[in-house]
This record gives C-alpha cells, sequence and structure tokens, in this order.
C-alpha cells in the first residue's frame, strides 16, 4: 500500500448505493439500508481495509449524507495548515471531486469542481493540474428573494439565464449586495448546479457569511479566525467593491418567481403558474403524444383508479442540491403540516420518498416536529445519499408499470433534483420535472401535470 499511498488528503464518502427499493413505509430506512449493505456487503469491506492500510485516507460510511453536504458539513478547511522546515504554512482550501456537483462546496468559498476518475488519482498521487487561466464571469446579485420565492427557484433561474450566457469552460463568481441575504446553505444550492449550467464552477468568496455557517457546524475556533485572517490578508474576502471580470451579468432577486423546469432540461426553466399549460404543449410536441391520445386513460389492475398522461408518479424530495438547505425543507415540512391538518393524503398512485441529504437534516425536522407530518403523508427517509436523482428511484408498483407501458403514457415525477434528463429518473418516467421540496409535496397531493396547481383543488378535506 505504501507505493500508492495518496499524497494529498483523500475523503471517500459512500453515497450512491443506496435505492429507494422501499418507500411511504416506517420500515423504509432500516429496510433500504439492508438491502444495501446485503448488494455491497464486499465492497465496503474492502473500503474498510482501505482505511486501515492507507494513510492520508478517510472513508465516511454508508447512510452517513450525500458527499457534497458532508464535505460542507465536516470535511472542508476553507483554509488548510501544513508544517515545513519547521514553519507553518497556509493555503487555500481546494478540491477535486469525482462527482460533477462538487462545484456544492464553491458555496463556502472554496474553489473545487468535478473530475473523473483518473484526474482525481493522479492528483492522489501528487500529480499536477495543468488547466488554461479560464475567463471568470461576474454575476451580480441584487435585491431579495419575494415571499413564495426560494433558493431552488433563484437557481433554476440563475441556470436559465447562464445556460443562455454559454459559461462553458468558465468560472463564474457571484458578487453584489444580495449576497447579505444569501445564506450559505442558499449559496452552496446555487453553487451545485454549475453543471447544469455549463460553467466549471459558481464561486462564492469568503465573507461573514462563510464564518457563521462554521461556527453552526461546528468548526473550531482557532480554525474559523485563521480562514478570517488568512482570506483578508490574501484578498479572499469579500468586499463591496464590484470586482473586474471578464463579463458580467445581473439578477434582481426580487423578479424571481416560482418555478419548476422540464421537462427534459434543467434550463428549460417554466413559471409555475404556467406550468399545466406549457405540459400541454410538451405533451405532444417534444414526448410525441398524438393530439388524439392526449385522452387515452388506463385502469390500474387491483386498483380504484386510472392513470392517463400527466399523472405524477413519482414525488422525491431528493438530491444534494436541496436536501440539506434547511428553508426549503422546512418549507416541505410545512406544507406536509397543513396537508396533515386539513386530512390531505398523497394520490394513492403517487410514490412518495425523502432522502436527506445529511443526518443533521432529520434532527432538525425532528426538534421543529415536522418529520411527523412528513412522515404521515408518506415521505418517511428512504436513505441517506444519492436516489432519486441519479436514477437510484427503485421500482414503481407492478400494476402502475404495466398501465404506463402497455398503454404508451407519459408518467411525471416532481422531484427536488438537479438533473433531468428523460430516462434518468425512472425508465418508466418520461417529464421529469425539477421543483423545490415545498412543490414537491404540493405535486404528491396534486398527482398530476395536467392541472394548474395554483388554482387546482388539491384534495377535500376530512
Amino acid at each position: 500500500p505504501e507505493k500508492v499511498n495518496p499524497l494529498v488528503p483523500v475523503d471517500l464518502v459512500i453515497d450512491h448505493s443506496v435505492m429507494v427499493d422501499v418507500a411511504g413505509s416506517a420500515s423504509a430506512l432500516a429496510t433500504n439500508i439492508n438491502m444495501e449493505f446485503d448488494r455491497n456487503g464486499e465492497r465496503y469491506r474492502f473500503l474498510r481495509w482501505g482505511q486501515e492500510a492507507f494513510d492520508n485516507f478517510r472513508v465516511v460510511p454508508p447512510d452517513t449524507g450525500i458527499c457534497h453536504q458532508v464535505n460542507l458539513e465536516y470535511l472542508a478547511q476553507v483554509a488548510w495548515t501544513s508544517e515545513n522546515g519547521g514553519s507553518t504554512f497556509v493555503y487555500p482550501d481546494t478540491l477535486y471531486g469525482t462527482d460533477s456537483h462538487t462545484t456544492m462546496v464553491n458555496g463556502m468559498g472554496v474553489l473545487g469542481w468535478g473530475v473523473g476518475g483518473i484526474e482525481a488519482e493522479a492528483a492522489m498521487l501528487g500529480q499536477p493540474i495543468a488547466m488554461l487561466i479560464p475567463d471568470v464571469i461576474g454575476f451580480k446579485l441584487t435585491g431579495k428573494l419575494p415571499e413564495g420565492a426560494t433558493a431552488t427557484d433563484l437557481v433554476l433561474t440563475v441556470t436559465q439565464m447562464l445556460r443562455k450566457k454559454s459559461v462553458v469552460g468558465k468560472f463564474v463568481e457571484f458578487y453584489g449586495p444580495g449576497l447579505d441575504d444569501l445564506g450559505l446553505a442558499d449559496r452552496a444550492t446555487i453553487a451545485n448546479m454549475a453543471p447544469e449550467y455549463g460553467a466549471t464552477c459558481g464561486f462564492f468568496p469568503v465573507d461573514q457569511i462563510t464564518l457563521d455557517y462554521l461556527h453552526l457546524s461546528g468548526r473550531d475556533e482557532h480554525r474559523i479566525k485563521l480562514v478570517e485572517a488568512y482570506a483578508k490578508a490574501q484578498g479572499l474576502w469579500r468586499t463591496n467593491t464590484d470586482p473586474t471580470f471578464t463579463d458580467t451579468l445581473e439578477l434582481d432577486m426580487g423578479t424571481v418567481l416560482p418555478s419548476l423546469a422540464g421537462p427534459k432540461r434543467p434550463q428549460d426553466r417554466v413559471l409555475l403558474k404556467d406550468a399545466a399549460s406549457a405540459f400541454k404543449v410538451e405533451l405532444t410536441k417534444s414526448l410525441g403524444v398524438a393530439a388524439n391520445d392526449v385522452g387515452t386513460t388506463a385502469k390500474v389492475a387491483g386498483t380504484n383508479y386510472e392513470l392517463t398522461h400527466g399523472d405524477v408518479v413519482l414525488a422525491a424530495i431528493t438530491s444534494c442540491t436541496n436536501t440539506s438547505n434547511p428553508n426549503v425543507l422546512v418549507a416541505a415540512g410545512l406544507v406536509a403540516r397543513k396537508a396533515r391538518a386539513l386530512g390531505l393524503t398523497p394520490k394513492p398512485w403517487v410514490k412518495t420518498s425523502l432522502a436527506p441529504g445529511s443526518q443533521v437534516v432529520t434532527e432538525y425536522l425532528d426538534k421543529s416536529n415536522l418529520s411527523a407530518d412528513l412522515d404521515a403523508l408518506g415521505f418517511q427517509t428512504v436513505g441517506y445519499g444519492c436516489t432519486t436523482c441519479i436514477g437510484n428511484s427503485g421500482p414503481l408498483a407492478d400494476a402502475i408499470v404495466d398501465a404506463i407501458e402497455n398503454n404508451k403514457l407519459v408518467a411525471v415525477s416532481v422531484l427536488s433534483g438537479n438533473r433531468n434528463f428523460e430516462g434518468r429518473v425512472h425508465p418508466n418516467v418520461r417529464a421529469n420535472y425539477l421543483a423545490s421540496p415545498p412543490l414537491v409535496v404540493a405535486y404528491s397531493l396534486l398527482g398530476n401535470m395536467r392541472e394548474d396547481i395554483t388554482t387546482a383543488v388539491l384534495g377535500t378535506s376530512k
């Protein structure tokens, strides 16, 4: 092992193996964990051996959380130190990650992005990184998010704008007075989706909000003071002066409105109030349903309901983008609480799930008594890791699959993820919409994408 021991600190977070085999029940988490270990026992034993055999190598166990959130909460240092020749050197934290959404860490002032396995292995063994100095696009944020708009709506708006700008191979840095009103969780949500808006990274410089998060997440006081002093000494601290960029664009966050993105691409944002009408257009335009087949219905065997084009069969609070943001998760819990109080439940054909980004999420949902409300609506925790967003959504009921396949129905998923390419979320789900966690809960109640959720009746109170 000594011959291939990593020369730089390496953390391996096991988060891609959990599947939503079971959902909507109190036993979902335990059952999915047991099945995960049954499938991956040999692999996990090998990784345990690796942790003991190598220096500079740590393994974060399965069902701890999604790597990017674990990085924010625990692993990232913002400023690193090392000893050399009796002197202590301080240098910026940087990250190479073998997942495209490694960019999430840029939300706390750590420069990082996703790479392939060979590039990561080369870096582990001490090889330098070669790259051309990129263009840096400045994205100025002003104003505040209006009531009813979330960080998800903001990042979908940013994604649409930057896709139009074309920032492939470029760095994006966010600046402006609007950053004063963006907590670190919201910044991380925006930084997370850099692959979707095409940039190498979406960077937020270090400032007081970064330090506040380091305090909140339990970093030691010496480290926090070091981060502040180093960032200010090196010119890495955010100031009120606008930096010089290759090019710029600007967004007044006060203009952001509740939105979805879909049915096939993250940049295809549609206003919530227009989602139903836009879906009906896409049904015949991009989803290939003939005009005279739009009304096709199919009886689901063994049930008292039918399915048709546009029915939501998956509603998942999932992915690194949103499941670690307290603002949107608490909002989802409050929607669930209101629905529970009114006696509303998700439609019976909707598979519901909640996969938190870390165990910290469960702690604050428990302490705020929102877990019980989410559980009551079928959003029990199914695992701590990447699930529906990467296609680990697990099976739909056989009768629902038969109805979809035999009648060529366009089924819908609504997920709080970052990618919605056709076939990615589930092979039987052709239309996939990215949405904030509270909207995921709301669409589980409505059960379809055909009706305008802003005016439709979600259910009848009992």
